[in-house]
């Protein structure tokens, strides 16, 4: 079984988020990555997913109707009020 599961250092012991399902005694392997835990500024998943769609060309005509369905005038006319 592998799963990836946070929790928390305390001296010696890792307080883990969830039960693990495992046996009391059973012995494991742990693995540790930091994780960092400044949450990211608004906006900042934006930018690092900029330029994913560059090199797709599947996504050129989408853009491009998407783009042009955008740049119509959508507000009504100004009615007709007459000559002053």
């Amino acid at each position: 079984m592998t799963k990836m599961i946070h929790g928390k250092i305390g001296g010696n012991t890792i307080e883990l988020d969830e039960a693990l399902g495992i046996p009391e005694g059973q012995e494991v392997e742990v693995h540790v990555r930091l994780v960092s835990n400044v949450s990211p500024k608004t906006g900042e998943g934006f930018l690092r997913t900029e330029g994913a769609l560059a090199d797709d060309l599947e996504w050129d005509p989408i853009m491009d109707e998407v783009y042009s369905a955008r740049s119509f005038d959508r507000r009504p006319a100004a009615p007709d009020l007459g000559q002053p």
